[in-house]
């Protein structure tokens, strides 16, 4: 029997039938595309006999699927911390710039060195977390006042879309271009090298999951509590960008998941991180196959791209929370 000490907080239960809605919307994506196939004659596909249909099924909508999980994850999850870490409510990766430095560093490696396939999450991770410390550093002054750092964060994002672009442009390799949602034509080496950056990164998010409550406290409080803030924001910071960056490697720019999916998930169960960061894991990855498989059904068979879709959803969404104010979910002083 659970004590009421250790009772099991309520938006725990959420994570169920959250899950549950996800797999349920990824079995059907699984069956929905311009290759129509019954439950009978999938199932046979894959473990009885081969079947050319499904083989195709196999090989394009199952890695479309688990990347649209994986990368939703993550920048879900990325932008629930850069929000704890900056106490900014408008922190998304690829509003402030980080998913755009991510996505030059992996067109530029992916351009010059394509032998480095699967070193380019890596590379993106530098990156991102490079264009992070710009954009700190060029925002601070005399403390890191919400506005500034988005004025700032567009800035920089938009200096990199160009250079990518022209790295793009001029190594021939439009192909790895970033800029767009590449959540089209993913293979099953793109959805072991994302897999592999995102266990990391979604393992050190739930070790660091307590710590982002701490981070609603003001420094000084951190500090008397015997917790160093900046190497507290400096490590869940670091776990933000290296999820953003290694998501942005393989499916390119996606905006304003990483703003929605943490704002809901507070709606739905509060703020205590610890449950919020499952949750909101989930919910990312939700998010995200929802987007791409509206995308893929509405306009058959015409696609419009995820990013798309959340960039129509999240601008207003985007809008909304700069105008209902409180900018800060607590002081850095």
């Amino acid at each position: 029997m659970i004590s009421a000490k250790h009772k099991i907080p309520a938006g725990v239960w959420l994570c169920l039938p959250l899950a549950a809605a996800a797999l349920g919307l990824a079995l059907f994506a699984m069956k929905s595309g311009s290759i129509s196939l019954s439950w009978r004659e999938l199932a046979s596909g894959l473990f009885v006999a081969y079947d050319a249909r499904v083989d195709a099924v196999y090989d394009l909508r199952f890695p479309r699927i688990l990347i649209a999980l994986l990368a939703g994850a993550s920048l879900a999850c990325s932008g629930l911390f850069l929000q704890a870490a900056l106490k900014n409510p408008l922190a998304d990766p690829g509003i402030i710039g980080i998913s755009g430095g991510a996505a030059f560093a992996a067109t530029l490696v992916a351009g010059l060195f394509p032998a480095l396939f699967f070193m380019i999450p890596a590379f993106a991770f530098a990156g991102g977390l490079l264009t992070f410390l710009l954009i700190y550093a060029l925002a601070w002054k005399g403390g890191l006042d919400p506005v500034r750092i988005i004025l700032v964060g567009v800035a920089v994002s938009a200096v990199f879309a160009g250079l990518t672009t022209a790295i793009a442009g001029a190594t021939n390799a439009s192909g790895v271009s970033l800029s767009v949602s590449g959540l089209t034509q993913r293979s099953w080496d793109d959805v072991r090298l994302l897999a592999i950056y995102t266990a990391v990164g979604l393992v050190l998010a739930l070790l660091l999951s307590g710590a982002c409550n701490l981070m609603a406290l003001d420094d000084g409080t951190v500090r008397g509590l015997g917790r160093s803030a900046d190497l507290l924001r400096f490590l869940i910071s670091g776990a933000a960008v290296l999820l953003a960056s290694s998501a942005t490697a393989v499916v390119g720019v996606i905006g304003f998941l990483a703003l929605l999916a943490p704002h809901a998930a507070r709606r739905l169960i509060g703020s205590d991180h610890r449950v919020l960061t499952p949750f909101c894991i989930l919910l990312g990855g939700f998010l995200l196959l929802l987007a791409d498989t509206f995308g893929r059904l509405v306009l058959a068979p015409l696609e419009i791209p995820a990013a798309t879709i959340l960039n129509i959803v999240g601008g207003p969404f985007f809008i909304f929370v700069l105008r209902k104010g409180g900018l800060r979910f607590g002081k850095q002083g």
